[in-house]
C-alpha cells in the first residue's frame, strides 16, 4: 500500500490525523507493505515517521531518496550528477531568464536569495549562488517562476531539458521539481516492491498530483483523493475523499478493516 503525502493523506495543514494514523497501523497489521512515497525530502518526514512509530521505509524526493524511517538514514539515492545540473540550469537560465533555482542535496538545501520559500524551508536554508549549488551531486533541481503556472512550466521545462532531467510538479504553484532522468515514484515504488516480491497488481496507490501519475499508473489499484489535480482525477481507478476529509483513510479502513 503505497501513499503520496502532502495533498493526500496529509490534511491541508500537513497533519496526519488520528483517523489516518489507526488507519495506517491496520495496513502494518494485516501484514502489508505500507510505503511513503512523497515528493518530500527526509528532513520533512520527522512527523509523518512520529506517526508510524518510525517503522518502514519512505521514499522521498520523487524517487530519488530512500529513507529508513526508524533509522532516519538515507538507504538508497538516484542523484543528478553534477555536469548534468551544471547544463540543465544554463540551458533553463539561458530560456527562461526569469527562473530562480534551488536544490535539495542528501543533507541540506540550498536556494538563491529571489526564491521564494515555502512554509517547512523558512529555516535552515542556505542562501548560495548557481555556481555553488551545482558543485555536488543532488536529489531534485527546483525551478520556481511567479508568472507561469505548473502545467505550462513544466511542458517548457520538458521541452528544454527533458532529454536531460525528468520534470513534474506537486505543489500548485510555478514550481518545476527535476529528478535525475528516469527516476520518478514508480521506478524507486517498483524496485522497493521487487525487493519484497509484490507484484504491482498487488500494489494500491493513492496519489493527488503530477508527480503521483507514474506511481499511480505502475500499482494496480489506483485511487486519487477528490482534491486532486484534474489529470490525475483522469488517470486513476477509483476517487475517494479529499485529503480533509480523510478520503485515504476511508478506503483503509474498507480494505484493511
Amino acid at each position: 500500500m503505497a501513499t503520496d503525502l502532502d495533498g493526500t493523506a496529509l490534511r491541508a495543514d500537513g497533519t496526519v490525523s488520528p483517523r489516518t494514523v489507526a488507519a495506517f497501523g491496520k495496513v502494518e497489521e494485516s501484514g502489508a507493505v505500507l510505503v511513503f512515497v512523497t515528493g518530500r525530502p527526509p528532513r520533512w518526514m520527522g512527523a509523518v515517521a512520529g506517526a508510524v512509530r518510525h517503522q518502514g521505509l519512505a521514499i522521498c524526493a520523487n524517487g530519488a531518496l530512500i529513507y529508513d524511517l526508524h533509522t532516519e538514514r538515507i538507504v538508497e539515492s538516484h542523484l543528478i550528477a553534477v555536469d548534468v545540473l551544471e547544463e540543465v540550469v544554463a540551458q533553463l537560465r539561458a530560456n527562461v531568464p526569469e527562473l530562480v533555482f534551488s536544490v535539495e542535496y542528501e543533507a541540506g538545501f540550498a536556494h538563491e536569495s529571489d526564491f521564494r520559500l515555502g512554509g517547512l524551508d523558512r529555516k535552515g536554508a542556505g542562501i548560495v549562488r548557481v555556481d555553488s549549488m551545482t558543485s555536488l551531486p543532488c536529489a531534485k533541481l527546483l525551478a520556481l517562476h511567479r508568472g507561469m503556472n505548473a502545467d505550462e512550466l513544466q511542458s517548457t521545462v520538458h521541452e528544454l531539458v527533458g532529454h536531460l532531467v525528468t520534470a513534474t510538479h506537486s505543489s500548485g504553484r510555478g514550481l518545476i521539481e527535476m529528478s535525475a532522468q528516469g527516476v520518478t515514484k514508480a521506478t524507486a515504488l517498483a524496485a522497493l516492491a521487487a525487493q519484497h516480491e509484490i507484484r504491482s497488481s498487488h500494489a494500491i496507490a493513492f496519489g493527488d498530483m503530477p508527480n503521483d501519475l507514474p506511481m499511480l499508473s505502475w500499482a494496480g489499484t489506483s485511487y486519487a483523493v477528490a482534491n486532486a489535480h484534474p489529470d490525475v482525477l483522469a488517470a486513476v481507478d477509483h476517487v475517494t475523499a479529499t485529503n480533509d476529509d480523510d478520503g485515504v483513510a476511508q478506503v483503509l479502513e474498507t480494505l484493511y478493516g
